[in-house]
């Protein structure tokens, strides 16, 4: 899947998103809700095909390790 299929995917759903609100304007925690929805699944996907190696993992993502347990523990994906 390439980048930009991705950013077709992402932009589709923000359009299905506007559409459900029927004309009225989102709140304005958009932005957060967004990083919110799309760094879970992505923190499970690389930790599946890191086989939950944190270490790689947070090289992949670019992350600091420490950064990336924080969001691990943050999303409940470890304790």
């Amino acid at each position: 899947m390439s980048k930009k299929h991705i950013e077709e995917c992402v932009r589709t759903s923000l359009e299905g998103y506007f559409k459900d609100l029927h004309g009225t304007e989102p709140d304005g925690s958009m932005y957060d809700m967004m990083v919110r929805v799309v760094e879970k699944p992505l923190l499970e996907v690389v930790m599946q095909h890191a086989e939950n190696n944190q270490s790689r993992a947070a090289e992949w993502l670019g992350l600091n390790r420490n950064t990336l347990r924080k969001k691990l523990v943050e999303h409940k994906l470890i304790k």
